[in-house]
């Protein structure tokens, strides 16, 4: 009997020992950074289909403020396409918060499988049933001819159409941004682009008509009387004044136009200015609207 209970032990331990092992457990793949709203991880779609897609789907978010991703990945190995699509789902996060009216269009395409994950909040639009509709009718028939991008379109499409049909809360419209313009739509970027370019430049030309002292007094009396048109603010008036009156005296006599063209930024500094104002503010990154709340509703196929 010791004996036996012996063994019993040391065949537990054996077996304790080798599942818990790096060798015999398989790590999960990480939950891909969320940067868009079709994420393809296998090179299979061309820029134009995911731009195609990226702004149907923008589009819908806009008019429902429901939020679709397309994600393809090579494999979703060692998990099923189902466990693997709702952990990636639940982690990003998609759908408005409050509300978790998104969903998930997964497709794995080494493994020849594709997913469509619904959140709570969107389960009464498309039940299961409609989801495995969608991909039999839709998308499986043209991945099996290869027509990814035509796929993922015709899906898209018919996913679409059922959550227009479901009574969501409408989007909130952004709020307009007034906190650095003035009432007549005059921000700071455009003031300091008038006191730190335009008024130099007529500074110069003020100086050679009225001499310094008279050719400054007007600059600083013309800069302060624009400045509280387009502001509204007798204090930033003041000060744009008083700026423009320095500009007027400091300009070296003689300089010509060719000084104020000096003092103004170079053509290489200021496009490349220009461009990182342009790059950052149209760069329009994606981002998840904090739902989530996926409880495993959805279907699955293969082709």
């Amino acid at each position: 009997m010791p004996v036996s209970l012996l063994l019993q032990a040391l065949i537990a331990i054996f077996f304790i020992a080798f599942y818990s092992s790096p060798a015999a457990a398989q790590t999960l793949q990480a939950v891909p950074d969320l940067t868009a709203r079709v994420i393809d991880q296998t090179q299979t779609l061309s820029a134009t289909e995911s731009l195609a897609l990226e702004s149907r789907l923008s589009a819908l978010e806009q008019e429902t403020g429901a939020q679709i991703v397309v994600l393809m990945v090579p494999t979703t190995a060692p998990e099923d396409i189902a466990s693997y699509a709702n952990r990636v789902a639940n982690a990003w996060k998609i759908g408005r918060k409050g509300i978790g009216d998104g969903l998930l269009l997964l497709v794995a395409k080494h493994d020849r499988k594709v997913r469509i994950e619904v959140a709570k909040s969107l389960e009464g639009a498309i039940p299961d049933l409609a989801a495995k509709r969608v991909i039999d009718n839709a998308i499986t028939p043209q991945f099996r001819q290869g027509r990814f991008a035509d796929g993922l379109t015709a899906g898209i499409a018919q996913v679409v159409a059922l959550i227009r049909h479901e009574s969501l809360p409408l989007p909130e419209a952004a709020p307009a941004t007034t906190s650095t313009q003035s009432s007549h739509g005059f921000g700071w970027a455009d003031l300091g682009i008038f006191l730190f370019f335009a008024v130099p430049l007529c500074a110069v030309v003020a100086r050679a008509i009225f001499g310094r002292a008279l050719g400054a007094f007007l600059v600083g009396l013309a800069t302060g009387f624009l400045a509280s048109l387009l502001t509204d603010s007798y204090a930033l008036a003041t000060l744009a004044g008083f700026i423009g009156m320095l500009w007027g005296a400091l300009i070296p006599a003689g300089s010509g136009l060719g000084a104020a063209s000096s003092r103004s930024p170079p053509s290489g500094s200021s496009s490349s200015s220009s461009d990182g104002w342009g790059s950052s503010g149209g760069s329009g990154d994606f981002s998840s609207g904090g739902g989530g709340d996926f409880g495993g509703g959805g279907a699955s196929g293969d082709w």
